[in-house]
C-alpha cells in the first residue's frame, strides 16, 4: 500500500513546489474571506474578486495584504518540512473593550480571549526535501508563468490541477456557508495566524518574521473517523472536552492526490459567555 509519505517523496521537486504554492494561494484566499465574513474590517474595504471560479472577497488595504502574504509565507516554510500539525486563523476579542461602548460596561471575558478558530489540519501534508538555491530559483521563475503554462508540470499520475482547484473551491464555498450561520462577534476584534507544531518539531528559529511562542494548554483536537462516505467528515473531536471550544463545525476534507487536509471551525466558551452577557445587557 502506498502511504502519504511514499506518494509525496516520489514527486519531482517542480510538482512539489507547485503543490505547496497552490495551497498557499488557497490559504491566502481563505484568510481574506474570513476577514470579510466575520467583519473584522468594514465591508467597503474589500474588493469583489473571483478565485477557483467562485466569488470571493479581498481586503484592499496594502498593509493588510502584506501582513497576510508574509504570514502565509512563514507558514509555508514550516509546511515544507512536514512539522506542522495544524494551521489556525484565530479571532480574539477586543483588546480594549471599554473603548467600544458608551457608557463603559465591564466585559465578562479577559481582553484578547479566543472567540473562534478556523483550523486546517495539515498533519498529513506531503513533505519533500528543500531544494538547492539554483533549483529554487529555477522553480520560482516557472511560477511567474500562467496556470496554463504551469499545468504540464503537474502531469503526474497522482496529481490533477483541475481536481485540486475544484477541491479548494468546494472548501471555500462550504466555509463561507458555515460562517454565514455563525453568531456575530463584537466590533474591534483582532486576528492572528497560528501554527501548532508536531511533538518532534523544533521551534522556527531564524526566520525573518519572528514567531511568538505560546504555552501549551490543551492537546490539539484529534479528528476521528475522518473519511465518511463520499470523502466527507463524519465526526470531529471537539475541544469542549478540554474547555477550549464548546462547538465544532466540520467544513470539509480536501483530498487531491498527495494533498490531504481537513478544515473545521471552533467556537470557544469565551464567545458563548460574551453572547450571553450581551443578551443580558440588551434585556436591561
Amino acid at each position: 500500500m502506498v502511504t502519504m509519505a511514499d506518494e509525496s517523496s516520489s514527486l519531482p521537486i517542480d510538482q512539489s513546489h507547485i503543490l505547496l504554492t497552490s495551497f498557499n494561494t488557497f490559504l491566502t484566499v481563505a484568510i481574506h474571506n474570513i476577514l470579510f465574513y466575520r467583519r473584522l474590517y468594514p465591508p467597503e474595504t474589500f474588493l469583489s474578486a473571483r478565485a477557483y471560479n467562485l466569488p470571493v472577497h479581498q481586503n484592499r488595504h496594502p498593509k493588510v495584504c502584506t501582513w497576510i502574504t508574509d504570514a502565509v509565507s512563514s507558514v509555508a516554510a514550516q509546511l515544507s518540512s512536514g512539522k506542522v500539525y495544524l494551521i489556525a486563523v484565530v479571532i480574539h476579542s477586543p483588546l480594549n473593550p471599554f473603548s467600544l461602548s458608551f457608557p463603559p460596561s465591564p466585559s465578562p471575558i479577559p481582553p484578547g480571549s479566543v472567540l473562534e478558530r478556523y483550523t486546517f489540519d495539515t498533519s498529513h501534508f506531503p513533505t519533500w526535501t528543500t531544494p538547492s538555491m539554483a533549483t529554487h530559483a529555477r522553480i520560482l521563475q516557472k511560477d511567474f508563468r500562467s496556470e496554463v503554462t504551469r499545468e504540464p508540470l503537474l502531469n503526474h499520475p497522482s496529481l490533477n490541477l483541475t481536481n485540486l482547484n475544484e477541491q479548494f473551491r468546494a472548501c471555500l464555498l462550504k466555509m463561507a456557508q458555515a460562517m454565514e450561520q455563525l453568531s456575530p462577534i463584537p466590533e474591534g476584534c483582532t486576528f492572528t495566524l497560528a501554527v501548532e507544531l508536531k511533538d518532534d518539531a523544533a521551534a522556527p528559529i531564524g526566520h525573518h518574521q519572528d514567531w511568538i511562542p505560546s504555552e501549551p494548554t490543551d492537546p490539539p483536537p484529534k479528528p476521528q473517523d475522518r473519511k465518511g462516505k463520499g470523502g466527507g467528515v463524519t465526526s470531529v473531536a471537539s475541544r469542549a472536552e478540554t474547555g477550549v471550544a464548546v462547538k465544532t463545525t466540520p467544513v470539509r476534507v480536501v483530498e487531491a492526490g498527495p494533498l490531504w487536509f481537513e478544515c473545521w471551525v471552533e467556537e470557544s466558551r469565551a464567545k458563548v459567555g460574551l453572547m450571553e452577557f450581551t443578551a443580558a445587557q440588551e434585556r436591561v
